[in-house]
């Protein structure tokens, strides 16, 4: 059995080595966030931030009003798969957590034995036994106490993979939704451009018959009838492929998806970054991967403590009447020991093991850094696609003002005998494409104010 003054000796040497960083709790590493996002639109590349507060922080309700984009948005938060399996992970690393808890409760064994035996024909000998074996380790090095704390840090890890899954999902289902407002857009402007060119093509036919014509013409106006045909036909098909993504998102078999119209939406055009040290708390993938290195932290503290002596106290209890001859009654028969396993030499297992945990942690620490980048980077794109496209959207509504009233010149000049055939037909196919470069780059805004959100850690309740 250990002697007291043994015991007193090990928890001065657990004092003394606590400086060695056996208990030290996990800090974060300094980090530079200033200059993060940069600017999109000045040729300083610094973003002067004045709010404190972030658009990311806004309630997704608040940010996508539309009531069936909110509607699709609720479904996928209750049936997407990938969602629901991220919550069965939480649930799993709770219990890991719980394990490593109740490595600090001593462990208890009952195992009753019973034994009847007789010598040459004798009367037959009854014995039992009844014994209780209890065993707790004497965490004096850190080992299970790291080992706890790492399973705390892949606890809240894992929620933050959590709330990743949330708020890609939410990101996704709202640019899928967006894309199929532009799509049905982009359709009705060349089926529009559709019925503009089958009349161009009639009134080639006419010019003809009434020897005015050429030939040429005709086939050529026939030509691009059927060239916006077959651009509404692509964009029947990219209409069903969408929905046929954005109900897998939902969670539901492929099918149509009730939606508004580009022209009625309404999204923020006002933005607040807040400070760039809000990327480290409000992103969920920043917070995972900084958790992940908190836990390669402990997952090295754990590794050191292993070269240190591991103490287990272990007793028993056992009613018995098996002891001395006695038969009836039993009696207690109690003992209970303590031990030392002091590790000398391994095949250097436990010094592979130290370096391994240090990589590991270096590693963690390297897709932090990378991840405050990315976060900063795709704040950054965000804006300045919103810009951009802001302001293209802008002079494209200027095009299509010009090339309309083009269009209308141009026929009219064809009927005086003043444009040729090419003129008109070049002028319809510039408006057609003026115009859906239009929807495409208020699609792109819109986009942009998703992605900002997500970017901005956004997607809470």
């Amino acid at each position: 059995m250990m002697k007291r003054s043994n015991i007193l000796i090990m928890v001065s040497a657990a004092a003394l080595l606590s400086s060695c960083g056996i208990y030290n709790k996990y800090e974060r590493p300094e980090v530079n966030t200033t200059g993060i996002v940069r600017d999109a639109v000045s040729n300083t590349d610094t973003l002067a931030v004045t709010d404190t507060t972030s658009f990311g922080n806004l309630p997704w309700r608040s940010v996508f009003t539309d009531p069936q984009l909110q509607a699709l948005i609720e479904q996928g938060l209750s049936h997407n798969t990938d969602l629901l399996n991220a919550a069965l992970n939480v649930k799993m690393v709770e219990d890991q957590l719980l394990v490593a808890k109740l490595a600090f409760v001593p462990s208890f064994t009952f195992s009753p034995q019973g034994t009847i035996s007789s010598w040459d024909g004798s009367k037959a000998s009854k014995t039992y036994s009844l014994p209780i074996n209890a065993s707790w380790s004497i965490d004096l090095f850190g080992n299970l106490l790291n080992q706890k704390r790492s399973a705390q840090m892949a606890l809240l890890a894992t929620k933050d993979y959590q709330l990743v899954v949330k708020t890609n999902l939410i990101a996704n289902i709202a640019n899928a939704y967006y894309t199929l407002l532009m799509l049905d857009r982009q359709l009705e402007i060349v089926n529009n451009m559709a019925g503009l060119t089958k009349d161009t093509w009639d009134m080639m036919k006419l010019q003809k018959e009434l020897d005015n014509g050429k030939e040429t013409g005709v086939q050529t106006a026939e030509a691009n009838y059927y060239s916006v045909l077959a651009q509404a036909a692509d964009l029947k098909r990219q209409i069903r492929e969408t929905e046929n993504s954005l109900s897998l998102l939902l969670g539901q078999p492929a099918q149509t998806i009730g939606r508004g119209k580009l022209e009625n939406q309404s999204l923020p055009t006002e933005f607040s970054t807040g400070v760039s040290l809000q990327l480290l708390n409000n992103r969920p993938d920043v917070h995972y991967a900084e958790m992940n290195l908190a836990q390669c932290f402990y997952d090295t503290q754990t590794a050191r403590s292993k070269f240190y002596p591991n103490i287990t106290i272990s007793g028993s209890g056992a009613f018995t009447n098996s002891n001395g001859g006695i038969v009836n009654p039993g009696k207690w028969l109690l003992s209970a020991i303590g031990s030392l396993v002091q590790p000398i030499f391994q095949n250097g297992q436990l010094v592979a093991q130290l370096k391994v945990a240090k990589a590991t942690q270096e590693q963690a620490y390297n897709t932090w850094q990378n991840a405050i980048l990315s976060a900063g980077s795709e704040v950054s794109n965000a804006l300045v696609l919103y810009n951009s496209s802001d302001e293209k959207s802008k002079l494209e509504q200027k095009q299509i003002e010009s090339l309309t009233k083009s269009v209308e010149y141009t026929k009219d000049l064809f009927n005086m005998g003043g444009s040729t055939y090419l003129e008109v037909i070049t002028a319809q196919q510039s408006l057609l494409n003026a115009e859906l470069s239009k929807v495409q780059d208020d699609f792109y805004k819109m986009q942009a104010v998703v992605n900002l959100y997500y970017a901005l850690g956004g997607g809470r309740d």
